[in-house]
């Protein structure tokens, strides 16, 4: 990220307001933040993922859901730690003019050096010099957030707490918050600084709960790209919705004018967990078992008895209990969601076993028709659940996109009549 021109003036200005101080012009942080930007979902150049190009921040809706997967993740979710709403609502404004800045491949604030030697710059520095990298952010809030600032009757109806699914070992410091971002790029670097100078922003306002990278993405959105693999070894997410698919994004991802409440038109619902893999059992597993289990063949990623991995399945050829064939919309009354998983490694547990799996991102038009009933169904009887296990999880509601330099994140819950 190239750092950004000081005047004589700045050192003085940052001493007074400092950065999420007393309040930065979302236009003027803006400023020269739309060059040579991609444009996001249906749309998106190509070239941008060639170049490592900026997509764009505005829209009517958020990056990160519709938009090319990108390599890397960092996902945090985030305890509110104030009771003040107008300080709360002053924080995303902030967040919103450094995200701003952050997905043009722009240094946040005034910068990472040359100002104030007394005070802590305004961006940690640690992208200085990188490229945009596709970064997006797209943030979302939890049901507990609608307990604070008297939004309770805001609420969604369909932004449901989860039930409690057979086979959960949920950690409790690993589910829930308030609030969430998830930064997605190509560089990981770009994306640990970005939910770094977020969190730094947000200082005494908002506090880390869990966060998780990322790599190597398990779905993807992009027709024609080749898809990838997860840490068992197979492809994943052959019938991902594309970004291309404006119907069918429209009919199970994007909330609707009669979806309600209003200020979630254009908006989704999002469904994190955290799986973990069972490595050491998989890797000892037959590759007939293996195969039996997900229901496709794993050279090629074909279903049971066809030939290429796009070919229509024939679910009937598959175990009762297989992977693919409990998860197909055709055993689910068309349910479909669109997915955006990353793996994960985080070491070992102290056994000498992996901590290592997927990290599962859903994205929806209402969870309570979406994955809460694919999920009853795979958790009662996926073959696959000898071998994975959910520790982590969360839903939140992602609001629509920002629409222009004077938009914020969350202006249409905190603003009355928006």
């Amino acid at each position: 990220m190239t750092e950004t021109h000081k005047t004589q003036a700045s050192p003085s200005r940052r001493a007074l307001i400092g950065w999420g101080g007393a309040g930065l012009a979302l236009g003027a942080a803006a400023a020269g933040g739309a060059a040579a930007m991609a444009r996001t979902g249906d749309d998106m150049d190509p070239a941008a993922a060639e170049t490592g190009g900026a997509v764009e921040f505005h829209g009517a809706h958020q990056a990160g859901i519709a938009t090319p997967v990108q390599d890397r993740l960092h996902f945090a979710a985030f305890d509110v730690k104030t009771d003040d709403r107008e300080q709360f609502v002053h924080m995303l404004k902030d967040w919103t003019a450094a995200a701003r800045r952050m997905t043009a491949g722009k240094a946040v604030g005034e910068g990472a050096y040359g100002g104030l030697a007394e005070a802590p710059p305004d961006d940690t520095g640690e992208a200085l010099g990188l490229k945009p990298s596709r970064l997006t952010l797209t943030i979302g809030f939890g049901p507990s957030l609608f307990d604070r600032f008297g939004l309770a009757d805001r609420r969604p109806e369909a932004l449901v707490d989860l039930p409690r699914f057979p086979g959960d070992n949920l950690d409790r410091s690993r589910t829930g918050g308030d609030l969430c971002v998830q930064a997605c790029a190509d560089d990981p670097q770009v994306a640990v600084h970005a939910i770094r100078n977020l969190a730094r922003i947000g200082f005494g306002k908002v506090a880390i709960r869990w966060s998780q990278l990322g790599f190597g993405k398990t779905s993807s959105t992009t027709p024609g790209a080749q898809t990838p693999r997860n840490l068992m070894g197979f492809k994943d997410g052959t019938r991902n919705i594309a970004g291309t698919e404006t119907d069918r994004l429209r009919k199970f991802v994007w909330v609707g004018e009669e979806d309600g409440p209003d200020w979630m038109t254009g908006g989704s619902y999002l469904v994190a967990r955290r799986i973990r893999m069972n490595i050491e059992t998989w890797d000892r597993a037959s590759l007939q078992e293996q195969e039996d289990v997900f229901g496709r063949d794993k050279r090629e990623g074909a279903p049971v008895g066809k030939a290429k991995e796009h070919d229509e399945p024939f679910l009937k050829a598959m175990k009762p209990d297989a992977h693919v064939r409990l998860a197909h919309p055709d055993s689910n009354n068309g349910i479909t969601i669109l997915r955006r998983g990353y793996s994960f490694t985080d070491g070992t547990d102290g056994l000498g076993r992996l901590d290592a799996g997927l990290f599962f991102l859903a994205y929806q038009r209402d969870v309570r028709k979406g994955f809460i009933p694919l999920q009853r169904n795979l958790a009662a009887h996926d073959a696959l659940n000898e071998y994975i296990q959910h520790v982590g999880s969360a839903v939140f509601a992602i609001p629509p996109g920002v629409r222009d330099s004077g938009d914020w994140w969350g202006r249409t819950l905190f603003s009355k009549g928006a």
